[in-house]
């Protein structure tokens, strides 16, 4: 388990980042979210020791320190191939440098090259594969020696929908496995669909920590999403509707101004009839980020 406590750190006159404090347990995921330039990455980095902060940061209750690096694995937002190595030669001395020997890394890639459905084999040269299979490729570098950390800044960065599928699929298995697992993501879906506990920060403070439930939750309940022949126009009338749009799907969302008026809603709406769809939930985690950090995000 990784714990952080009173994470401070300035550069220069400047502070980033102020009493920054968290966990994230064995076998689960957290998400940390931010408006660009929040804080995440000089997180991340406080973690791994590549920048001087103030502050308590432990690993399974110890302090972090070099000795912890081979249960490390960590993939920056910035990539870092070498691309006249092929990829069985940078899997190796990548996994080298984590503890793991050159025939142990060699034995374990083609059952990653499988599993991440690269493009290529472990004779091709990094620069002659497409940007997502280098991704995929950074991604076994990542987690090649099997880390019990698993630290991923934005994972799915220019990645298409099928494999970022396979990308979520591996980051599943490795909470299986019982890693600690923490990402940073723009997209609050991936977060919403992955993660056990958000990490929301906004200017180097934290807003939000808890479970995805408990914070979606602790909003109340109050969007509506319904299936009705009643025009939208009608909708607006109804008691507690603070908004309605449509949805692509040919639904309606209404915003309410408390959850009580749900049922007052159904029941009018419905009248003792059937009908299609009436789901009422909390806000999604992108309504709550563009609350707490401001709409203008990335």
């Amino acid at each position: 388990m990784l714990t952080i406590d009173n994470l401070n750190k300035s550069f220069g006159s400047k502070q980033v980042l102020f009493d920054v404090t968290f966990n994230a347990q064995d076998g689960r995921i957290v998400g940390l979210v931010g408006k660009n330039g929040s804080g995440k990455s000089t997180i991340f980095h406080s973690i791994l020791k590549f920048v001087d902060y103030s502050g308590d940061i432990h690993i399974n209750n110890h302090p972090f320190s070099s000795a912890d690096y081979d249960d490390v694995g960590y993939l920056p937002e910035e990539r870092s191939l070498m691309p006249k190595l092929t990829v069985a030669d940078q899997i190796s001395y990548l996994a080298q440098l984590k503890g793991l020997s050159n025939k142990e890394a060699k034995a374990r890639l083609p059952k990653w090259l499988k599993e991440l459905e690269v493009k290529g084999s472990i004779n091709d040269k990094i620069k002659s594969l497409s940007k997502g299979n280098q991704q995929k490729v950074q991604l076994i570098a990542t987690l090649i020696h099997d880390p019990k950390l698993i630290i991923l800044d934005e994972p799915f960065s220019g990645l298409d929908p099928v494999n970022v599928g396979v990308m979520k699929e591996i980051i599943l298995n490795q909470k299986k496995r019982g890693a600690t697992i923490i990402f940073s993501d723009h997209n609050m879906s991936n977060i919403e669909e992955l993660c056990d506990d958000v990490v929301m920060i906004n200017d180097g403070h934290i807003v939000l920590n808890g479970s995805v439930n408990d914070i979606r939750n602790s909003f109340g309940l109050t969007r509506v999403f319904v299936r009705t022949d009643k025009g939208p126009e009608v909708l607006k009338q109804l008691e507690g509707v603070k908004s309605v749009s449509v949805q692509n799907n040919g639904s309606y969302k209404l915003i309410l101004e408390e959850p009580s008026y749900g049922k007052i809603i159904f029941d009018t709406l419905t009248n003792g009839e059937y009908i299609q769809t009436f789901d009422q939930e909390p806000p999604t985690l992108d309504e709550i980020f563009k609350l707490k950090a401001g709409v203008n995000h990335e």
